[in-house]
Protein backbone atom coordinates (compact mmCIF):
# COMPACT_ATOMS: atom_id res chain seq x y z
CA UNK A 1 0.00 0.00 0.00
CA UNK A 2 1.39 3.45 -0.81
CA UNK A 3 2.40 5.46 2.22
CA UNK A 4 -0.43 8.00 2.41
CA UNK A 5 1.49 10.57 4.42
CA UNK A 6 4.93 12.05 4.89
CA UNK A 7 7.25 9.85 6.98
CA UNK A 8 7.03 11.90 10.20
CA UNK A 9 3.24 12.01 10.06
CA UNK A 10 3.13 8.28 9.23
CA UNK A 11 3.96 7.60 12.88
CA UNK A 12 0.35 8.45 13.63
CA UNK A 13 -1.22 5.97 11.21
CA UNK A 14 1.33 3.28 10.28
CA UNK A 15 -0.21 0.64 12.55
CA UNK A 16 -3.74 1.35 11.31
CA UNK A 17 -2.65 1.11 7.67
CA UNK A 18 -0.98 -2.24 8.22
CA UNK A 19 -4.06 -3.73 9.89
CA UNK A 20 -6.43 -2.22 7.32
CA UNK A 21 -4.35 -3.38 4.37
CA UNK A 22 -4.28 -6.94 5.67
CA UNK A 23 -8.05 -6.92 6.24
CA UNK A 24 -8.77 -5.62 2.73
CA UNK A 25 -6.44 -8.15 1.16
CA UNK A 26 -8.33 -10.93 2.93
CA UNK A 27 -11.62 -9.47 1.68
CA UNK A 28 -10.35 -9.34 -1.90
CA UNK A 29 -9.41 -13.03 -1.71
CA UNK A 30 -12.68 -14.00 -0.03
CA UNK A 31 -14.94 -12.09 -2.41
CA UNK A 32 -12.90 -12.59 -5.59
CA UNK A 33 -13.33 -8.89 -6.34
CA UNK A 34 -10.22 -6.75 -6.79
CA UNK A 35 -12.19 -3.54 -6.28
CA UNK A 36 -14.06 -3.17 -3.00
CA UNK A 37 -16.66 -0.64 -1.91
CA UNK A 38 -15.40 1.31 1.09
CA UNK A 39 -17.26 3.84 3.24
CA UNK A 40 -15.08 6.33 5.12
CA UNK A 41 -17.14 8.13 7.77
CA UNK A 42 -15.52 11.33 8.95
CA UNK A 43 -12.92 10.81 6.24
CA UNK A 44 -12.16 14.52 5.86
CA UNK A 45 -9.67 15.43 3.17
CA UNK A 46 -8.90 11.83 2.24
CA UNK A 47 -5.85 10.71 4.24
CA UNK A 48 -7.16 7.16 3.94
CA UNK A 49 -9.63 7.46 1.06
CA UNK A 50 -7.19 8.57 -1.63
CA UNK A 51 -4.57 5.85 -1.00
CA UNK A 52 -7.37 3.26 -0.93
CA UNK A 53 -8.61 4.54 -4.28
CA UNK A 54 -5.05 4.29 -5.61
CA UNK A 55 -5.29 0.57 -4.85
CA UNK A 56 -8.36 0.40 -7.08
CA UNK A 57 -11.10 0.50 -4.45
CA UNK A 58 -14.20 2.70 -4.69
CA UNK A 59 -14.45 5.01 -1.68
CA UNK A 60 -17.36 7.09 -0.42
CA UNK A 61 -16.35 9.71 2.14
CA UNK A 62 -19.01 11.10 4.48
CA UNK A 63 -17.94 14.21 6.37
CA UNK A 64 -19.82 17.19 7.84
CA UNK A 65 -17.24 19.75 6.69
CA UNK A 66 -17.64 21.31 3.22
CA UNK A 67 -14.05 22.54 3.37
CA UNK A 68 -12.74 19.05 4.04
CA UNK A 69 -14.78 17.65 1.17
CA UNK A 70 -13.46 20.35 -1.16
CA UNK A 71 -9.91 19.40 -0.16
CA UNK A 72 -10.79 15.74 -0.73
CA UNK A 73 -12.03 16.48 -4.25
CA UNK A 74 -8.86 18.38 -5.09
CA UNK A 75 -6.63 15.71 -3.58
CA UNK A 76 -8.38 12.91 -5.43
CA UNK A 77 -8.10 14.80 -8.72
CA UNK A 78 -4.39 15.43 -8.20
CA UNK A 79 -3.87 11.73 -7.49
CA UNK A 80 -5.81 10.73 -10.62
CA UNK A 81 -8.52 8.84 -8.72
CA UNK A 82 -11.43 11.30 -8.90
CA UNK A 83 -13.54 8.60 -10.56
CA UNK A 84 -13.12 6.30 -7.54
CA UNK A 85 -13.65 8.81 -4.71
CA UNK A 86 -17.01 10.36 -3.88
CA UNK A 87 -17.46 12.90 -1.10
CA UNK A 88 -20.84 13.63 0.48
CA UNK A 89 -21.76 15.93 3.34
CA UNK A 90 -23.23 14.16 6.35
CA UNK A 91 -22.51 12.51 9.68
CA UNK A 92 -22.85 9.19 11.51
CA UNK A 93 -26.25 10.09 12.98
CA UNK A 94 -27.90 10.60 9.59
CA UNK A 95 -25.61 8.22 7.74
CA UNK A 96 -28.24 6.56 5.58
CA UNK A 97 -29.50 9.83 4.25
CA UNK A 98 -26.31 9.93 2.16
CA UNK A 99 -24.97 6.35 2.20
CA UNK A 100 -26.36 2.95 1.29
CA UNK A 101 -27.43 0.60 4.06
CA UNK A 102 -25.68 -2.76 3.69
CA UNK A 103 -23.74 -1.55 0.66
CA UNK A 104 -20.06 -1.64 1.67
CA UNK A 105 -17.35 -4.23 2.03
CA UNK A 106 -15.47 -2.12 4.56
CA UNK A 107 -16.33 0.86 6.73
CA UNK A 108 -13.80 3.22 8.29
CA UNK A 109 -14.91 5.05 11.42
CA UNK A 110 -11.86 7.06 12.43
CA UNK A 111 -12.05 9.95 14.88
CA UNK A 112 -15.85 9.93 14.90
CA UNK A 113 -17.00 8.32 18.15
CA UNK A 114 -15.35 11.04 20.22
CA UNK A 115 -17.83 13.56 18.85
CA UNK A 116 -21.17 11.75 18.49
CA UNK A 117 -23.88 12.09 21.14
CA UNK A 118 -24.36 8.33 21.42
CA UNK A 119 -21.29 6.17 20.59
CA UNK A 120 -23.31 2.93 20.69
CA UNK A 121 -25.74 4.31 18.12
CA UNK A 122 -22.83 5.54 16.02
CA UNK A 123 -21.26 2.09 15.92
CA UNK A 124 -24.59 0.42 15.15
CA UNK A 125 -25.08 2.80 12.22
CA UNK A 126 -21.71 2.16 10.63
CA UNK A 127 -22.09 -1.60 11.16
CA UNK A 128 -25.47 -1.45 9.39
CA UNK A 129 -23.64 -0.10 6.34
CA UNK A 130 -21.64 -3.33 6.00
CA UNK A 131 -22.32 -6.17 3.64
CA UNK A 132 -22.65 -9.65 5.20
CA UNK A 133 -18.92 -10.31 4.72
CA UNK A 134 -17.67 -6.86 5.74
CA UNK A 135 -15.11 -5.39 8.12
CA UNK A 136 -15.10 -2.29 10.33
CA UNK A 137 -12.00 -0.21 11.05
CA UNK A 138 -12.65 1.76 14.24
CA UNK A 139 -10.16 4.33 15.54
CA UNK A 140 -10.80 6.48 18.61
CA UNK A 141 -8.98 8.48 21.28
CA UNK A 142 -7.58 6.43 24.15
CA UNK A 143 -8.11 7.42 27.77
CA UNK A 144 -4.75 6.23 29.10
CA UNK A 145 -2.71 8.16 26.55
CA UNK A 146 -4.33 11.43 27.58
CA UNK A 147 -3.79 10.76 31.28
CA UNK A 148 -0.13 9.92 30.69
CA UNK A 149 0.46 12.95 28.47
CA UNK A 150 -1.02 15.38 31.02
CA UNK A 151 1.00 13.83 33.83
CA UNK A 152 4.27 13.95 31.91
CA UNK A 153 3.60 17.61 31.12
CA UNK A 154 3.31 18.30 34.84
CA UNK A 155 -0.47 18.79 34.80
CA UNK A 156 -1.17 16.28 37.54
CA UNK A 157 -4.59 17.60 38.54
CA UNK A 158 -5.76 17.46 34.92
CA UNK A 159 -4.38 13.95 34.58
CA UNK A 160 -6.37 12.87 37.63
CA UNK A 161 -9.48 14.59 36.33
CA UNK A 162 -9.23 12.75 33.01
CA UNK A 163 -8.81 9.50 34.90
CA UNK A 164 -11.94 10.12 36.98
CA UNK A 165 -14.14 11.80 34.35
CA UNK A 166 -16.77 9.51 32.74
CA UNK A 167 -15.77 10.82 29.30
CA UNK A 168 -12.04 10.96 29.96
CA UNK A 169 -11.83 14.76 29.77
CA UNK A 170 -9.09 16.62 31.63
CA UNK A 171 -10.95 19.93 31.90
CA UNK A 172 -13.13 22.55 30.25
CA UNK A 173 -10.39 23.37 27.75
CA UNK A 174 -10.05 19.78 26.58
CA UNK A 175 -10.73 19.73 22.80
CA UNK A 176 -11.73 16.04 22.81
CA UNK A 177 -15.30 15.45 24.05
CA UNK A 178 -14.85 11.75 24.82
CA UNK A 179 -12.13 9.11 25.18
CA UNK A 180 -12.29 5.34 25.47
CA UNK A 181 -10.58 2.32 26.93
CA UNK A 182 -9.93 -0.76 24.80
CA UNK A 183 -12.60 -2.59 26.79
CA UNK A 184 -15.20 0.08 26.03
CA UNK A 185 -14.48 0.03 22.30
CA UNK A 186 -14.54 -3.75 22.01
CA UNK A 187 -17.84 -3.79 23.92
CA UNK A 188 -19.31 -1.29 21.45
CA UNK A 189 -18.18 -3.36 18.47
CA UNK A 190 -19.46 -6.64 19.93
CA UNK A 191 -22.68 -4.95 21.01
CA UNK A 192 -23.29 -4.01 17.37
CA UNK A 193 -23.00 -7.67 16.37
CA UNK A 194 -19.43 -7.91 15.11
CA UNK A 195 -16.58 -10.14 16.14
CA UNK A 196 -13.45 -8.32 17.30
CA UNK A 197 -10.65 -9.42 15.00
CA UNK A 198 -7.84 -7.34 16.51
CA UNK A 199 -7.12 -4.49 18.92
CA UNK A 200 -4.08 -2.27 18.54
CA UNK A 201 -2.63 0.64 20.44
CA UNK A 202 -1.78 3.56 18.14
CA UNK A 203 0.80 6.24 18.94
CA UNK A 204 2.01 4.47 22.06
CA UNK A 205 5.35 6.28 22.00
CA UNK A 206 5.13 8.72 19.08
CA UNK A 207 3.46 11.53 21.03
CA UNK A 208 5.87 11.22 23.94
CA UNK A 209 9.15 11.30 22.01
CA UNK A 210 10.54 14.80 21.25
CA UNK A 211 10.10 15.57 17.56
CA UNK A 212 13.61 16.96 17.27
CA UNK A 213 14.99 13.57 18.27
CA UNK A 214 13.07 11.74 15.58
CA UNK A 215 13.88 14.33 12.92
CA UNK A 216 17.60 14.67 13.58
CA UNK A 217 18.85 11.31 14.82
CA UNK A 218 19.84 8.98 11.98
CA UNK A 219 17.54 5.95 11.79
CA UNK A 220 15.38 7.15 14.69
CA UNK A 221 12.16 7.35 12.66
CA UNK A 222 12.45 3.81 11.31
CA UNK A 223 13.35 2.48 14.74
CA UNK A 224 10.38 4.24 16.32
CA UNK A 225 8.03 2.92 13.64
CA UNK A 226 9.25 -0.61 14.36
CA UNK A 227 8.82 -0.08 18.10
CA UNK A 228 5.27 1.19 17.59
CA UNK A 229 4.44 -1.86 15.46
CA UNK A 230 5.90 -4.25 18.04
CA UNK A 231 4.04 -2.69 20.96
CA UNK A 232 0.73 -2.12 19.17
CA UNK A 233 -0.61 -5.64 19.64
CA UNK A 234 0.45 -6.04 23.27
CA UNK A 235 -2.47 -5.45 25.67
CA UNK A 236 -0.12 -3.93 28.25
CA UNK A 237 0.43 -0.95 25.95
CA UNK A 238 -3.23 -0.42 25.00
CA UNK A 239 -3.77 1.40 28.28
CA UNK A 240 -1.23 4.13 27.44
CA UNK A 241 -1.86 4.57 23.70
CA UNK A 242 -3.03 7.95 22.39
CA UNK A 243 -5.49 6.15 20.12
CA UNK A 244 -7.01 2.68 19.98
CA UNK A 245 -7.81 0.75 16.82
CA UNK A 246 -10.35 -2.06 16.73
CA UNK A 247 -10.95 -4.25 13.70
CA UNK A 248 -14.47 -5.63 13.70
CA UNK A 249 -15.61 -8.44 11.41
CA UNK A 250 -18.98 -9.91 10.49
CA UNK A 251 -19.32 -13.63 11.14
CA UNK A 252 -18.99 -14.30 7.40
CA UNK A 253 -15.81 -12.25 7.13
CA UNK A 254 -14.32 -13.82 10.27
CA UNK A 255 -14.86 -17.27 8.83
CA UNK A 256 -13.40 -16.46 5.42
Amino acid sequence: MPDPQRPRAALRTAVVWEVLQDALERLVKATGRQSLDVLDTGGGSGNFAVPLALLGHRVTVVDPSPNALFALERRAAEAGVADRVRGVQGDAHGLFEVAERGGYDAVLCHGVLEYVDDPAEGVRNVVAALRPDGVLSLLAAGLGGAVLARALAGHFTEARQALDDPNGRWGAGDPVPRRFTAEQLTALVEGAGLRVGAVHGVRVFADLVPGVLVDTESGALDALLKLEAAAAELPAFHSVATQLHVLGETEEAAGA
